[in-house]
């Protein structure tokens, strides 16, 4: 006769790994086992995921976390490869093997290689520091491909002996924009994945990952560069090879990543959708159709943060800026100009500032775009498009006065569709500047 099981008495799990189950036993003792899930690959993916994994796998992290990290793991192994290669060429370049070669023109030639990215290290990082947490997967992306470009540079130079060392010096300059780019959102992209306050243990796991993939390609370039050492061909052609490779996959990474925080370019395509459809997308549609690569030099046609002199310049424009409008923002047009300014008020949150935002796109949709596939309030913005070109004035008072009604009506149903579609209105990455302003200190007559 069969002997019964014990019943289970209580249970407990790490994480999201396999329950372990309690049962009492002969002499009142409470003995722990796990479910029967093999126990050699339970024990074997366990001690895995506990090295390369964030803790908490994958409660811990964001929902695009697996598939933005396989695609990394591929551009990077991609990625050192064609290092490989490039760093061959640049040794052959200052002469390693060629007896004749200087040994003091080689250091000469590194530290000048070095210098030189130091300094476009500082420059890039005062010209557009800024901009990387809002364009966080541009800018990655963006980063990838320089180095790709910085690559190809530093595996041709050895072809031009006379500007030898011009020519590192500008793979070297892009490579330290890479650098800072590419470390730059690495940082914004893991505190998008860390979930549970463990930016730490997310950024630790992603470097031992990277550690083991750049071994990976380590040996894998071991193999092939000897090979292409004496074939000019067959290094272009694994150049190429895993040049494509690499930004294939970059492409796949980019595109894999949901952020749910509104920058510049999401809110275009939240409002658009908005006037459209009368419904606000999700981050997942939003994120899939937004620009892979920033705009580089482009002139900032939305200044949000700005000193009060942009917005207003005498008290007539103060007192048309207030018109209409009891929100925490203040917005200036200048139509020549092709440029929005927003001032906002001292005490204003990230409510406020996404609303100025969103009144400023609406902005410039009243005066540069076909407004027929924006039904919602089409008759209205129609008439405001029509009166705003006639207006010969560059402020365009009558028309910020204007839309700050249309505002009102629209801010409460796209608050609302934007809230209950998993945006996080707590934060945003609009690239606002500092400045904020005081106003309604007198009453107007």
């Amino acid at each position: 006769m069969a002997v019964p099981a014990a019943p289970t008495l209580c249970s407990e799990r790490f994480g999201s790994g396999p329950p372990r189950l309690y049962v009492g036993v002969a002499g009142g003792r409470l003995v722990g086992q796990h479910e029967d899930t093999g126990r050699m690959s339970s024990s074997l993916s366990s001690t895995l995921s506990s090295v390369f994994l964030p803790q908490g796998y994958p409660d811990s992290v964001s929902a695009d976390y697996l598939p933005y990290q396989l695609w990394d793991t591929v551009q990077a192994f991609a990625s050192t490869i064609t290092g490989a290669l490039a760093t061959q060429a640049v040794l052959k370049g200052v002469g390693v093997g060629d007896g004749s070669a200087s040994v003091a023109a080689a250091s000469l030639t590194w530290m000048l290689k070095d210098g030189t990215g130091m300094i476009g290290r500082i420059l890039f990082a005062w010209m557009k520091g800024t901009h990387l947490d809002r364009d966080a997967k541009q800018w990655r992306l963006f980063a990838d491909l320089l180095n790709d470009i910085a690559i190809f540079i530093e595996i041709v130079a050895p072809f031009f002996p006379a500007i030898f060392t011009l020519v590192v010096c500008i793979s070297c300059i892009f490579k330290a924009v890479v650098g800072v780019s590419g470390g730059a959102t690495r940082a914004a992209l893991t505190s998008h994945q860390a979930r549970r306050d463990n930016m730490a243990d997310v950024s630790a796991k992603d470097g031992s990952q990277e550690t083991l993939v750049n071994l990976a390609g380590l040996c894998t370039g071991l193999l092939l560069t000897p090979l292409a050492a004496d074939s000019t061909l067959l290094t272009y052609l694994l150049f190429f090879l895993f040049t494509s490779l690499h930004l294939y996959a970059n492409v796949r990474a980019v595109r894999s990543v949901v952020m749910e925080t509104v920058n510049r370019g999401r809110l275009r395509i939240l409002l658009e959708d908005f006037l459209r459809e009368g419904t606000v997308p999700s981050p997942p549609s939003v994120n899939s159709r937004e620009p892979l690569l920033p705009v580089l030099w482009e002139r900032e046609r939305l200044i949000l943060g700005a000193p009060l002199h942009r917005v207003v310049g005498s008290t007539y424009e103060l007192k048309k800026a207030t018109e209409n409008n009891t929100k925490n923002y203040l917005l200036g047009v200048h139509k020549k100009k092709g440029e929005v300014c927003v001032s906002l008020r001292e005490g204003s949150g990230s409510l406020d500032v996404l609303q100025a935002a969103f009144h400023a796109e609406l902005l410039f949709l009243i005066l540069n775009r076909d407004l027929s596939e924006f039904p919602m309030e089409h008759r209205k913005l129609t008439d405001l498009q029509r009166n705003a070109r006639a207006e010969m004035n560059d402020r365009l008072w009558g028309l910020v006065s204007d839309t700050h009604s249309v505002m009102d009506e629209l801010w409460t149903p796209l608050l609302r569709g934007v809230s209950s579609n998993g945006w996080d209105t707590q934060r945003e990455q609009l690239g606002k500047e500092e400045w904020r302003g005081r106003w309604g200190l007198v009453k107007w007559e």
